[in-house]
């Protein structure tokens, strides 16, 4: 068994390698490509627009030809979409081919989740999940630190993330492990989510917001202004890495009590961060401990509007919220890359600081609010805080299980 996850979770360590080194990657290409701020956001945000649309349909792929044919097919969507926008060099050709790209990465990450958690032993669920998210922050760093060895405006960088995702789909094809079978979901009407848990709603709204600007243009800024490479790969390393460091104590703190506070605060952390950023000496002596204070409040804000939601809705809708929150989050994540950059080519890099710090502001306030307006749910134990990366979120929990006795027991962390 141990074996098994092992090569589950070392492919999907290789896709975050990846992908975390193509979205800086062509950030940094399309300022080279000149294609102006506006094609520049399409380009960046079709990503996040295949990446929604995967969200909504994957699941049935897989419950209709399996996972390790699912993960073959949605691996071959990445492939073929990385290795054509060398070939297309066009707005057009590169939005067709990044919302390919998007789409077969939520299927990756649908498909190796929905295995994690069928197959992992529940007493040691937590422990393999664990594993799974140090896999992927720890790829998704290494990605920062391939940006400055490569020359962006060659077909290399494109050739390496191809070799990385089929090495990959070769790891998983070739598994001798028991793919395991997709329970049918419980049902979440449209609104009563938005009515049980607004806060969770705008609050993935807005993370995803942030999160896709944040990756996405800033690389391109830097590059703009002669930052050299290994500069930009240093700064991004960061962010990621402060976003790693913050996810512990954030999550045992927002299970401890009321998780609107924990956003509120979190909320206000990054605000004050993204101005401290513009205000701060542009040194990296000075600029590198805000940009892992901008990642760790970044990154957290996410996971903690998904656990808040949890603890407002039934047991057996926990796969459904999930789905639900990853397509709203998905949805600003769209939005990000093209507010930002008609922001930032009025106002350059300050504007969008600004922009970031303003709706992140928004939502303490609401949160705020909302903690004046209803009580806190009781019993959130059972619902903990999950480490979520900032680049994807876990989109697949286990549904509602029971003992040997058929009695409902509590999903486990």
């Amino acid at each position: 068994m141990l074996v098994q996850i092992g090569t589950l979770i070392a492919a999907t360590s290789l896709v975050q390698l990846a992908n975390g080194f193509f979205n800086t990657f062509l950030s940094l290409r399309l300022t080279s490509e000149g294609f102006g701020p506006t094609l520049t956001g399409l380009v960046l945000s079709a990503y996040f627009i295949g990446f929604t649309i995967g969200a909504v349909g994957c699941g049935r792929v897989i419950q209709r030809i399996g996972h390790i044919r699912a993960y073959a097919a949605f691996a071959g969507l990445v492939v073929v979409g990385t290795a054509a926008m060398p070939l297309f060099v066009s707005p057009l050709g590169w939005i067709l081919c990044r919302m390919a790209i998007g789409l077969g990465c939520v299927g990756l990450f649908i498909t190796t989740e929905s295995w994690l958690n069928a197959k992992a032993p529940p007493e040691q669920r937590g422990r393999i999940f664990s594993i799974y998210m140090v896999g992927t922050f720890l790829a998704l760093a290494a990605g920062q630190l391939l940006i400055g060895k490569l020359p962006v405006e060659t077909a290399v960088p494109f050739n390496i993330i191809v070799a990385l995702f089929a090495l990959a789909l070769v790891m998983v094809s070739t598994t001798r492990a028991e793919a395991p079978t997709l329970p049918a979901e419980a049902s979440l009407p449209y609104g009563e989510l938005t009515r049980q848990a607004p806060i969770s709603v705008i609050g993935c709204v807005i993370a995803g917001m942030i999160s896709s600007a944040f990756y996405a243009l800033f690389p391109a800024w830097m590059a703009r202004n002669a930052i050299p490479q290994e500069t930009i790969a240093l700064f991004m390393l960061v962010a990621v890495l402060g976003g790693f460091a913050f996810q512990v104590p954030v999550g045992r703190f927002s299970d401890r009590g009321d998780r609107r506070i924990v956003l509120a605060g979190l909320a206000l952390g990054f605000s004050v961060a993204a101005v401290a950023l513009d205000l701060v000496p542009r040194h990296l002596g000075a600029v590198l401990p805000v940009a892992a204070l901008l990642g760790g409040f970044m990154s957290t804000l996410y996971p903690v509007c998904v656990a808040h939601a949890l603890d407002r809705m039934p047991q057996d809708r926990v796969v459904a919220v999930s789905g639900r929150l990853i397509l709203v989050s998905g949805i600003g994540s769209a939005l990000g890359p093209l507010l930002g950059a008609q922001v930032m080519a009025r106002l350059d890099i300050n504007g969008l600081l600004y922009f970031m710090a303003a709706i992140s502001a928004l939502l303490a306030a609401l949160a705020g609010l909302r903690i004046r307006q209803r009580a806190a749910p009781e019993q959130m134990s059972e619902r903990p805080f999950a480490i979520i990366d900032p680049m994807t979120a876990p989109i697949s929990q286990e549904p509602e299980a029971t003992e040997a006795d058929g009695s409902p027991r509590p999903l486990p962390a």
